[in-house]
């Protein structure tokens, strides 16, 4: 036995040494497994983030431009319903020549079945400024030239059928003399008789200019009179009444720079709806980073996970050496002391077997209470 203890302690240790050298073998070995599958994670992972950085800023490019167009209707719909703009009216009229005087006239909003006017919608804004022409085209005829002078009156009627302005100018078709009626004739004698021109004239006669204010215009009437002495009344082909109003110059200005004004207004809109979108709805621009940053908060969190496991494994892998350390200690002890108990006593061969036995049965209670606890 005591040649043995030696050579078994030498037999513990290089099985021991042994179990090390595989263990280092073994960890080698799946690193160097390990190290492609990182690879290809992180590869994935950088492509993934990637995919989500390109979907991200195409997503919030799509939410940008329908945040402008929105501000761009936004902007010019506003403009404009704040943007006034001169009314142009271009009606015929119809001279009742079974009067006297004959008149016809332009209701802006209509008439009531009595004849009377109709308060309803008025065609001029308030603080509108506007013109009244009448247009006349009237046939170059003996009876006209004969007549010569006659008077145009125009009137403007409030709603309640006041007169609010008046105004009366003399009219007459223009001179031509009998030698240029011959040549003008004897020039334009073949359009003439195929219909292409007609012995006419058009004339053009400013009214009146009022400015819109309370009682409001309602109706514009137009009055002909013939000259004093006479009885005689101009013919007519057709009469017309044109109606131009101008803005004020505040309205004016903006009217002119109504393309200016949309463009800072739908600025102005469109930095207001990101600021209200980025402070209340970020999600709705930035959903991807949202999810990113939950991934990320829950992968922390399984890694933080993954790492407390793994230290509790590394902890019991110790913990279990250790106890197969001391276990292998113990036999060592306890061997080396067996031997040197037999050689220095001399004792009975049958008390040393008693001995013998009693510290193989004590050692394998030693064993048996450490591996149990």
């Amino acid at each position: 036995m005591t040649l043995l203890s030696p050579l078994i302690a030498t037999l513990g240790i290089a099985s021991d040494s042994y179990h090390r050298a595989e263990e280092a073998v073994d960890a080698v070995e799946s690193g160097f497994l390990e190290a492609p599958s990182k690879f290809t994670h992180g590869a994935t992972t950088l492509l993934r983030k990637i995919g989500f950085g390109i979907v991200g800023a195409v997503y919030v490019c799509v939410v940008m431009t329908v945040v402008m167009l929105l501000a761009a209707m936004l902007g010019v719909g506003l403009v404009h319903l704040w943007v006034e703009e001169p009314v142009f009216m271009r009606e015929r009229i119809f001279f009742d020549y079974t009067d006297v005087n004959p008149t016809a006239g332009l209701t802006f909003g209509g008439l009531a079945d009595d004849g009377s006017i109709e308060k309803g919608l008025v065609g001029i804004p308030l603080g509108h400024t506007f013109h009244v022409s009448l247009a006349l085209l009237m046939p170059e005829s003996d009876h006209n030239r004969q007549i010569g002078m006659f008077q145009l009156t125009a009137e403007v009627l409030s709603a309640d059928g006041n007169v609010m302005a008046k105004s009366s100018q003399p009219c007459m078709l223009r001179f031509r003399s009998l030698p240029i009626r011959l040549a003008r004739t004897f020039l334009m004698g073949v359009p003439l008789v195929l219909g292409i021109s007609e012995e006419t004239q058009k004339i053009s006669i400013k009214m009146s200019q009022l400015r819109e204010r309370h009682p409001r215009s309602k109706a514009i009437r137009v009055t002909l009179i013939p000259r004093a002495g006479t009885v005689y009344l101009p013919q007519l082909y057709e009469a017309e009444i044109l109606l131009v109003s101008n803005l004020p110059w505040t309205k004016e200005l903006v009217r002119n720079w109504k393309w200016t004004f949309s463009v800072w207004a739908s600025i102005y809109i469109y930095i207001t709806i990101l600021v209200i979108i980025l402070s209340c709805c970020r999600a709705l621009v930035f959903p991807i980073t949202a999810v990113n940053l939950s991934c990320n908060r829950d992968s922390a969190e399984t890694e933080d996970t993954g790492e407390s496991g793994d230290e509790a494994e590394d902890e019991k892998e110790t913990s279990e050496l250790w106890r197969k350390w001391q276990q292998r200690t113990r036999k060592r002890k306890a061997i080396v002391l067996h031997g040197e108990i037999v050689d220095g006593t001399e004792c009975s061969s049958a008390s040393i077997t008693r001995e013998d036995t009693s510290m193989a049965v004590d050692e394998e209670d030693i064993v048996d209470s450490e591996s149990v606890g």
